[in-house]
């Protein structure tokens, strides 16, 4: 490994290790401009199916407290972008076959759907990682001109939550837009497929820890706000 590559993964390494907190206050976050969106935090990739993963199950918790305090904090825009696929997802040519539409894989988690507002949040489907094609979440966010601050929680950092928050500013950018893409960082996260799991089942390996972190400084290049988290009120931790 040369100079130059040590030298950035632990530049890497202390960017994320050194990530703002937010906080639901005023002058931070207008929650009353703001929407949240959940991605893909569904049976199929939290708790069953080929795609489950542990490390997303362990997003649950603090996603769910998240969407709590955000409710709390004065926001009222929630959407849940979700995979429900047909039998013939072209998707499958890459990974396993999952969330089929109908089945128990592509419902909404049960942290999310026990929350006393979940029938105020908009679900929306989609058949591909990116959930702005094909989708109604363009239309949804056009009903919603006053929003410019969204958000993301979910699944995962390196594909569905990479391409909603860079749809989503790009979006922003084109229109002449300010749109402020906010990802806590304790709120997303990606799959573990090690390098000899993968030989045994002919899949491609998939550094859990390096993909996250290299999506999320991704995402910063591309002026989105990736932060550590959001921190209770004043006074509380």
């Amino acid at each position: 490994m040369d100079k130059g590559t040590i030298d950035f993964l632990a530049y890497l390494g202390g960017w994320y290790s050194n990530l703002p907190g937010y906080r639901f206050t005023a002058d931070c976050i207008d929650a009353g401009r703001t929407a949240l969106l959940s991605v893909d935090l569904v049976n199929g990739f939290c708790t069953e199916g080929p795609l489950a993963s542990p490390r997303v199950k362990n997003i649950i918790a603090p996603a769910v407290r998240l969407i709590q305090q955000a409710r709390s904090a004065g926001v009222n825009h929630f959407a849940l972008l979700q995979d429900s696929h047909e039998d013939s997802a072209l998707e499958f040519s890459s990974f396993p076959a999952h969330c089929l539409a109908g089945t128990k894989q592509s419902e909404t988690i049960p942290e999310i759907m026990g929350l006393p507002f979940f029938q105020e949040m908009a679900v929306i489907k989609k058949n591909t990682i990116h959930s702005g094609l094909n989708t109604g979440l363009d239309a949804w966010l056009s009903q919603r001109q006053e929003v410019d601050s969204l958000i993301i929680v979910g699944d995962c950092t390196d594909l569905c939550v990479y391409q909603l928050a860079m749809h989503l500013k790009l979006q922003g950018n084109a229109d002449h837009k300010a749109v402020r893409v906010i990802i806590p960082a304790d709120c997303v996260d990606t799959y573990d497929l090690p390098v000899e799991m993968a030989a045994r089942i002919g899949a491609m390996p998939h550094h859990a820890d390096l993909m996250h972190r290299i999506f999320l400084y991704h995402m910063a290049l591309n002026g989105i706000e990736v932060i550590a988290g959001f921190r209770g009120a004043e006074g509380e931790e």
